[in-house]
């Protein structure tokens, strides 16, 4: 049986916590940032965590998930 390949597109977004939940980015913090305020700039730094209910395809396709 071959190896499960890695999913690339969500190797960059998703990682792993070390209790096994799936961190992610918040979106909206890649441009247009002089018209969003310093607050929700700052906030936007923050990882989130993923939903309970979408972790398992998330790790699905992560080879370490």
């Amino acid at each position: 049986m071959p190896k499960m390949k890695t999913k690339k597109t969500a190797a960059k977004r998703f990682r792993v916590t070390g209790k096994g939940r799936v961190r992610r980015p918040k979106a909206g913090g890649n441009h247009g940032m002089q018209e969003k305020s310093r607050k929700r700039v700052r906030r936007l730094r923050q990882n989130d965590m993923v939903h309970p209910t979408m972790e398992k395809h998330v790790k699905r396709m992560l080879p370490y998930g």
